[in-house]
């Protein structure tokens, strides 16, 4: 569940054994374990549309010293951004603790997952995330949070559409492609149109597995797409966007073109 400056709408074990912490616990020493190892959804970027709710995958090590008992210990991943986990601006915590196995008198192997929905997301927190782990004891509810355990793209879905005209054409003749860019707007659950992107039109010759690009053009303001081509052999058209650091690159579906 995500967590903005000054909320604190959190659920599952973690987050209430975390943020209903007692005043009076305050100076209780933090668990002694260490994070490691920490990957977020196999290291590839998430990618989030207009109104899904994505749950990744997390895994991580979590090492102590043998004469410390883990037992009473919670411990799950944290996604956030800003200088710490623990003060980020933005944070997301798994909604359960970590399930572990012991590995060595000092080593777990852990996962946990992790929810992002799209209605708790603004468009600005599309962008490069930071990774961290909170360790949490069940009895003092005394908390350790590392920072700094890696970073991870969340990106907004982004989708493509590709139409090749006239069909079937004549060989020589002028073909016109058109499509249009879009992608998920986070706040308003719709996606909409994105403007002045490079997109390539691409092409993959009838019998080939292959497409290689034709030509690159620009979206326009309404995210749409134009452009023409002569028309030499039968083939599928498509368009392809490659992405940003903000937003899904995407390949609009094959239109498949006879020519006569």
């Amino acid at each position: 569940m995500r967590i903005r400056a000054t909320v604190a709408a959190v659920s599952g074990a973690l987050a209430l054994s975390a943020f209903a912490v007692p005043a009076a616990h305050a100076a209780t020493a933090a668990p002694n374990v260490t994070f490691s190892n920490m990957k977020v959804n196999s290291g590839k970027a998430i990618t989030i549309g207009a109104t899904s709710t994505v749950e990744v995958k997390a895994t991580y090590t979590l090492t102590h010293p043998s004469t410390v008992s883990v037992s009473n210990i919670e411990t799950g991943p944290v996604l956030y951004r800003g200088t710490s986990a623990k003060d980020a601006d933005t944070q997301v915590i798994s909604d359960e603790p970590g399930t572990c196995t012991k590995v060595s008198s000092t080593t777990l192997n852990c996962s946990a997952t992790i929810t992002l929905p799209a209605a708790e997301l603004y468009n600005s927190d599309a962008g490069t995330w930071k990774e961290g782990g909170l360790a949490v004891d069940k009895t003092t509810h005394a908390m350790k949070w590392q920072s700094d355990l890696g970073t991870i793209p969340v990106r907004r879905a982004a989708k493509l559409t590709a139409d090749a005209t006239p069909e079937p054409v004549k060989k020589g003749a002028t073909l016109t492609v058109t499509g249009k860019l879009t992608r998920a707007n986070w706040e308003s659950g719709k996606y909409v149109a994105f403007g002045g992107q490079s997109v390539k039109l691409q092409f993959k010759k009838a019998g080939t597995t292959t497409y290689t690009t034709v030509k690159t053009i620009t979206s326009s303001s309404t995210g749409a797409l134009k452009t023409t081509v002569t028309a030499g052999s039968d083939g599928s058209y498509r368009y392809s966007f490659a992405g940003t650091t903000t937003t899904s690159g995407v390949s609009a579906a094959w239109d498949y073109v006879d020519v006569q």
